[in-house]
């Protein structure tokens, strides 16, 4: 695949106030890398208008994936199959605790394309919060089939 790729992103973002949980879907522009085994993915998102892009970094690996985002929001999530793994969540209003537990995980890879799926389990601060899912489909720029 090309280093110039587009990222269409789907999932759980967040939960509210009132503890719904908040859909997200983007399409970015990103940059796509290819070494020892494992794919990876940089990317920026906008958070809030005023605030600088938040910059994510994605890992996929034969043990599983790795998400890094550092801007406006601060946080490394690891997604393995059967594990639970913490992380801090750090926001400009405070920092949570995370319980990531990924009960699916799975990627699609062709030439031309790359996909993602992950289903995880959600704590925030020993508190169970919610079933969640995160997709991925990473596709070149220059791809003539670029779908949503």
């Amino acid at each position: 695949m090309e280093k110039e790729v587009l990222i269409h992103v789907r999932g759980l973002q967040m939960l509210d106030e009132d503890g719904r949980q908040e859909p997200i879907e983007i399409v970015v522009p990103g940059q796509y890398y290819f070494r020892n085994g494992s794919h990876y993915l940089r990317y920026e998102e906008i958070m809030d208008e005023t605030a600088e892009p938040t910059v994510n970094y994605v890992k996929l690996s034969d043990s599983g994936m790795e998400v890094r985002k550092k801007g406006l929001v601060n946080v490394h999530m690891v997604f393995e199959r059967g594990k639970k793994n913490t992380a801090f969540y750090t926001t400009p209003f405070g920092t949570v605790q995370m319980g990531i537990a990924a009960t699916g995980l799975e990627v699609e890879e062709s030439e031309e394309n790359l996909g993602v799926r992950v289903n995880y389990s959600l704590d925030m601060n020993d508190e169970y919060v919610a079933e969640c899912y995160l997709e991925m489909q990473i596709q070149p720029k220059t791809a003539s089939g670029f779908s949503l």
